[in-house]
């Protein structure tokens, strides 16, 4: 037995739109309707046939449907759900992919007060964007965290864990504020940081006279790769989960000056210990099936 017999998904970016896909290929008889704000966005969705039906308003969108998923930026949560509410079915579910979870749950509780609602977050992505960047297999082998309020009936997380392992993900379940932190040192940071080096390398581009871009090493191009991810989204995200964001920044500062020092006195025994520790950690990433371990990352080559 399916899930849900009909889906709405709210942002036919990336992630919907992979969503959409997904559910075509798992559970082809599900009706799915969709709805993006940017009317452009509508006619893409339309000309490529996305979904069964693409609304021009939010409130059309959710009408009749047993599922709402919100696949738009977590600052936008509050106001899309807005949009909807008169409308929102008593017994349908709402969900979300954002990658902050206590904000958002605080941002659709203030004008959702009696929905029922299971967050959740798919950990999966590219540097992509727009309807036509999905793919049906985005979420197959990777995780969807769930993050349900205390009060939230089982039943509803059971049909939700359900869907996510239909898509071909893996489900685990966090408190909001456990998620917020996990992702604060698995996902945020690392991106602030990745937006921070390509920064300092187009501050020193006319320094250098195109060397920065010209010899970028693998290191630099896989940098560029995540900061080339979408910026309302990650501003967003930022904003949203800031107190994790700065307590694990705060962290990061530390060891920085603990490597600061193991540098200048030459401590190689403090250098050797960490990048050991730290490549024990991509190896169990490989392990877990978590990424690639090919030559080059499975960059392909010419033959």
């Amino acid at each position: 037995m399916l899930p849900f017999a009909r889906i709405t998904i709210i942002g036919l970016g990336l992630i919907g739109s992979s969503i959409a896909r997904a559910v075509r290929a798992t559970m082809p008889t599900v009706r799915l309707t969709g709805y993006d704000a940017d009317p452009g966005v509508r006619e893409t969705a339309r000309r490529i046939d996305l979904c069964d039906d693409v609304a021009d308003s939010a409130g059309a969108a959710v009408i009749d449907a047993d599922l709402v998923m919100l696949c738009v930026p977590v600052g936008a949560m509050a106001a899309v759900a807005a949009a909807f509410a008169d409308d929102l079915p008593a017994d349908a579910i709402v969900s979300d992919v954002g990658g902050s979870k206590g904000s958002v749950i605080a941002a659709l509780r203030s004008v959702l007060p009696d929905a029922i609602l299971v967050p959740g977050h798919p950990v999966a992505g590219t540097e992509n964007s727009g309807p036509e960047s999905g793919f049906a297999t985005l979420f197959r082998g990777r995780w969807c965290i769930l993050t349900p309020e205390e009060s939230c009936a089982e039943a509803p997380v059971a049909r939700l864990r359900a869907f996510w392992e239909a898509l071909g993900a893996n489900v685990e379940l966090m408190t909001p504020r456990h998620h917020d932190l996990v992702l604060a040192v698995t996902s945020h940071v690392p991106h602030l940081i990745a937006y921070s080096i390509v920064g300092t390398a187009s501050d020193l581009e006319d320094v250098t006279q195109s060397e920065v871009i010209k010899f970028s090493a693998g290191g630099f191009r896989d940098f560029t790769r995540i900061a080339a991810s979408d910026p309302t989204m990650w501003r967003d995200v930022f904003l949203n989960n800031r107190e994790a964001v700065l307590e694990i920044l705060q962290r990061l500062t530390e060891d920085v000056t603990m490597l600061q020092r193991a540098i200048r006195w030459g401590d190689g025994d403090a250098l050797f210990d960490l990048f050991s520790r730290t490549r024990a950690i991509r190896r169990s990433i490989i392990d877990q099936g978590q990424d690639d371990a090919r030559e080059d990352f499975g960059r392909r080559h010419a033959e």
